[in-house]
């Protein structure tokens, strides 16, 4: 399933490693699955996100790193999906993040859900470790709908709206975000997930957006990958 959904788009966002580890074997037998230029993004454990809330997490950073390895070059990106209700400590956030940063040199992405990381503070502390916000669809706030924090590229999620999980994307929708897309990053690489699953029209949004962006810059485009991997 893999290696024909690769003969369509260039990345995936590898979603299970939220809910348990995967073995290095497991991340390696994927990377042999795709050609050269497929790339995965490696959503970090809610164990480091949600039960850690960011702070003690040497040993699962760790952990984590040792086993996307086993992707080689063919990782793309790190994904931190924040709890709605973790609030932005400049002291924990720059504490995991130095730490993260001590252990690779991935491009990382963090999804923040609670209005006190689109403060002026929190900008400057992703900025400064290298870290993209998510522009994320439906947004809790009008700043979580535009990219921030790294602006050298960019990571776009999109859950699905009105519905979110279920929802198809209008084509004006689709148009818009491709205009955004475009403004925001000109030439600078973009990935945009889409995570409108569970009706099946994350492929069917990826794809549309994929024509859309045809003659613009370099942009993975994608539906995400869900169930246990």
């Amino acid at each position: 399933m893999l290696a024909r959904y690769a003969t369509r788009f260039n990345a995936v966002e590898i979603n299970s490693s939220f809910y348990r580890p995967h073995q290095r074997k497991t991340y390696e037998r994927w990377a042999a699955t795709v050609p050269a230029d497929f790339r995965f993004a490696v959503k970090l454990p809610q164990t480091i996100s949600h039960e850690h809330a960011l702070q003690r997490c040497g040993p699962l950073l760790d952990a984590l790193v040792e086993q996307v390895a086993g992707l080689g070059d063919k990782l793309g990106a790190l994904l931190l999906q924040l709890p709605p209700g973790l609030l932005f400590e400049a002291r924990v956030a720059s504490t995991f993040f130095a730490l993260l940063r001590r252990r690779t040199d991935a491009p990382v992405a963090c999804e923040p859900r609670h209005a006190s990381w689109f403060g002026a503070r929190a900008e400057a502390l992703l900025a400064q470790h290298h870290v993209a916000r998510v522009a994320a669809d439906p947004a809790r706030l009008p700043e979580a709908a535009l990219p921030g924090g790294n602006r050298r590229w960019q990571y776009w999620r999109w859950h699905g709206s009105p519905r979110m999980y279920y929802s198809e994307y209008s084509q004006a929708a689709l148009a818009a975000l491709a205009a955004r897309v475009r403004a925001n990053g000109g030439r600078l690489p973009a990935w945009v997930i889409f995570d409108n699953t569970a009706h099946g029209f994350a492929v069917s949004d990826a794809a549309r957006l994929q024509a859309l962006m045809a003659e613009s810059a370099p942009i993975a485009t994608f539906p995400r990958k869900r169930g246990k991997g």
